[in-house]
């Protein structure tokens, strides 16, 4: 028997063993999903939404039991788990109230009598979700395609199967359908199984880009949708116009919210020559003052790691662009100690072929690099094979129009880079396909149906 190993990052100590799903397991975790979508399917919006409602009211009464859980497991800090508890709520309570507009037949005319196009549901949507947020990512995969009609079989990250039960124990708890929605804690190659089960009709996956292309090809193989959220390499422009004191405040939370294991924090730093130095100094009183501990302090804003192998690789990504020329301003020395923890870090003199440039760092490392100019700035931004998101500080008209030329499928003008129920997000090129969230969100996993009424017009 195999088994899925939860280790709390602060200590290295085992928190969690449970065993792993069977082959068998698999099946009839899909068996019920299948069952209940049959019932599940021809329900109102209302009944749904009141299923999900009392889905939030339970975590938001419970949020500290269920954010605990997150952050023994992954090393996330209580005040961000207690929010990413309430967000994850949020979201079941927005497409509870929005669905049905969301999912309105449009009527478009034709030579028939009445034509239109309905959004019907597909059955049971698998998704495959990744440690970094383990309440908030299985949300907006589940509360979309739940309000849509389908059923939802989770497969979470191996190293976050509390989460995974717990997550699936507040649909118990508040006497869901059964199987609507539920947790397989499978090890990660069974996946595939889940995938080309005849049963599952959909794949929404959240992760690295090599996870995500294995993912795709086998749903690819077996003709099955797949929507794909992938890694970023995020620019941040600061032009010489912006608010340097407040794109400095935002810029240094964004770099450091989850310690930095982000996909959608700010990676890439891009600063307009004139005002380089400013805001560097404004970065560094910023991050330097930053609570790095134990993520049950409530005083601690920066938790571990983690896991031994991403900090390893983040200490790579730091030690091989100092060698190449960065300068390191703060931080970059893996401490004593018990747990995965890494220092805040800041390098400057970044530039283009630099390991913390070309890759993705998953950590609290704010990278900066000089620009001559906007258009050398934008040319910078978009040296990258990803185009998940990216923000632009300067005046509100100019942001907006250099945000055409901004190869992501996110752009925040001065303010944070964030996702919301209420807008969509996600990724072009190596960072995915499809979105999440908003009224885009939910039209990923519905049928597109087409109904001709006749007799022919005239």
């Amino acid at each position: 028997m195999s088994f899925l190993t939860a280790t709390d990052p602060t200590s290295g100590a085992v928190v969690r063993r449970v065993p792993a799903a069977t082959p068998e397991q698999i099946t009839a975790t899909i068996d019920r999903a299948q069952s209940a979508f049959e019932g599940w399917r021809t329900t109102s919006f209302e009944e749904r939404g009141d299923v999900l409602r009392a889905v939030a009211a339970y975590m938001r009464e419970n949020v500290d039991k269920l954010g605990m859980v997150m952050t023994e497991e992954m090393g996330k800090p209580m005040t961000e788990s207690r929010g990413e508890v309430i967000k994850a709520a949020w979201a079941a309570e927005y497409y509870a109230e929005h669905a049905e507009a969301h999912l309105a037949p449009d009527v478009l005319e034709s030579d028939a009598t009445s034509s239109y196009v309905q959004y019907l549901p597909l059955g049971p949507v698998l998704g495959v979700l990744p440690w970094n947020a383990p309440f908030w990512l299985a949300f907006r995969f589940c509360a979309p395609a739940l309000m849509a009609g389908n059923t939802c079989v989770m497969k979470h990250d191996p190293h976050v199967p509390g989460c995974a039960e717990a997550i699936a124990g507040v649909f118990e708890a508040v006497g869901a359908p059964p199987g609507i929605f539920q947790a397989v804690l499978a090890e990660t190659p069974d996946v595939e199984q889940a995938i080309r089960d005849p049963r599952i009709q959909a794949v929404s996956f959240t992760g690295s880009e090599r996870g995500g292309s294995a993912v795709a090809s086998i749903a690819a193989s077996e003709v099955k949708p797949t929507v794909l959220e992938l890694g970023g390499s995020d620019p941040c422009i600061v032009l010489a116009d912006a608010d340097l004191v407040q794109a400095a405040d935002v810029i240094a939370l964004s770099r450091i919210i989850n310690a930095g294991q982000s996909c959608i924090a700010a990676k890439r730093i891009i600063v307009e020559r004139p005002v380089h130095d400013e805001l560097v100094e404004l970065l560094a009183e910023r991050l330097s003052a930053l609570v790095v501990g134990d993520p049950r302090d409530d005083a601690t804003q920066v938790g571990p790691i983690a896991r031994p192998d991403l900090r390893d690789n983040l200490h790579r990504q730091v030690t091989e662009s100092i060698a190449a020329g960065a300068t390191c301003v703060l931080g970059g020395e893996l401490p004593d100690g018990d747990g995965w923890f890494y220092p805040v870090t800041l390098l400057t003199d970044v530039v283009p072929g630099m390991a913390a440039c070309t890759e993705e760092t998953f950590g609290p490392v704010a990278v900066v690099m000089a620009a001559d100019d906007a258009d050398a700035a934008l040319a910078l931004a978009n040296d990258t094979p990803y185009g998940l998101a990216a923000s632009v500080w300067t005046s509100a008209a100019r942001g907006e129009a250099m945000a055409r030329h901004i190869f992501a499928g996110q752009v925040t003008v001065n303010g944070i880079v964030k996702s919301d129920p209420r807008l969509p997000s996600g990724g072009i090129r190596r960072s995915g396909y499809g979105r999440e969230l908003g009224p885009h969100g939910i039209r990923e996993f519905v049928n597109a149906q087409q109904v001709w009424v006749g007799p022919k017009k005239g």
